[in-house]
């Protein structure tokens, strides 16, 4: 009987498995795959909102049919994600209240920085300005909700509005401002509109979760712009935008195919945002598509004559340090929460 004992030993635990290499360049293949098409998707998708605003046809007109625009992108998307809901498969029962109301916030929301675009705002501004969209988001927290954020945060928005604001304030080399105050004025509707959206789509969540529902990503796609199309659609056939946005298309193809391009690479970019997000986590994503703001801006001063001078390039350069402040707060906040919850288990 004295081999009892060691026959009923537990055996030391086998060491853990390390990832395989094929594993890990599967990964990165992914997210280069993932990553690539939001870039190449939103960096051009920018380029042509840009090139849209900045047309002028013969007769000396330009497009300002923002909602009519919107109405366009928003269907675009509808189609992609209809589709999407077919192959990938759809979850019933959804409470539409709080995605009618996040379609509407958000679709106001791109048809402000649109009408900013159009009333003057140049394009790297207006850029700069929505990544600074979490200013609104803080206020709405800390005003309904009794948030609490540290000083490093303020700091992050901080840089990022006043960095905006000596390059919206600041000349060009020609002498010429790069904004206007209507512009300026669209591009705070804008974030209004972002902060609200923040606080809807958290209700949502709360709301699915109450109910058990959670949606696919094709589901969010296809729900939120149904309404953002719909109300885009009711406001710019009140402005009249359907008919005068049809006629200047029609006396303007070459317009009406920008147009057309921006849709389809709003389309695109959203299913490349939903890939990415399904198959990494949402920081992922959030880095990528706050880095293609840096090089939106960038692409755009270079490639669209926006000859700044050093005011503008001391603003561009502190608001890009803000953003960047803010995407490695994040990456070591979800790294304090993995290796917490790695030491708890």
């Amino acid at each position: 009987n004295g081999g009892g004992g060691t026959a009923g030993a537990k055996p030391a635990p086998l060491p853990p498995t390390p990832p395989a290499p094929q594993s890990a360049r599967a990964d990165a293949m992914r997210l280069l795959f993932g990553a690539g098409g939001i870039y190449a998707a939103f960096l051009y998708y920018g380029s042509l909102q840009e090139d849209v605003f900045r047309y002028t046809s013969k007769d000396g007109t330009s497009f300002d049919q923002a909602w009519y625009l919107q109405f366009l992108e928003a269907m675009a998307n509808v189609c992609v994600g209809f589709v999407g809901m077919k192959v990938a498969g759809s979850t019933k029962n959804i409470p539409q209240k709080f995605f009618i109301i996040s379609g509407a916030s958000q679709v106001s929301s791109k048809a402000f920085t649109s009408l900013s675009l159009a009333r003057g705002l140049s394009f790297p501004v207006a850029t700069l300005a929505k990544s600074g969209k979490m200013a609104p988001v803080m206020a709405g927290q800390l005003l309904l909700g009794g948030a609490s954020y540290s000083t490093r945060e303020y700091l992050q928005v901080a840089a990022i509005i006043g960095g905006t604001a000596i390059l919206s304030m600041g000349k060009k080399k020609g002498g010429t401002s790069t904004s206007t105050p209507t512009g300026i004025m669209f591009i705070l509707l804008s974030l209004f509109m972002d902060g609200v959206t923040a606080g809807v789509q958290k209700r949502l969540k709360a709301d699915l979760g109450k109910v058990g529902v959670q949606p696919k990503p094709y589901d969010f796609m296809f729900w939120t712009n149904l309404y953002m199309m719909c109300v885009a659609l009711l406001i710019a056939v009140i402005l009249g935008e359907v008919s005068s946005g049809m006629a200047y298309c029609s006396a303007n193809p070459e317009i009406f195919s920008l147009i057309v391009k921006f849709s389809v690479c709003s389309a695109i970019g959203q299913s490349f945002i939903f890939y990415t997000v399904a198959t990494f986590d949402p920081l992922v994503c959030s880095t990528v598509t706050t880095t293609r703001k840096i090089f939106s801006v960038l692409l755009s001063i270079f490639t669209k004559g926006h000859n700044l001078s050093s005011s503008g390039w001391a603003g561009i350069s502190l608001s890009i340090g803000g953003i960047l402040s803010e995407i490695q707060a994040k990456y070591s906040a979800s790294r304090a929460r993995h290796y917490k919850s790695k030491v708890s288990m």
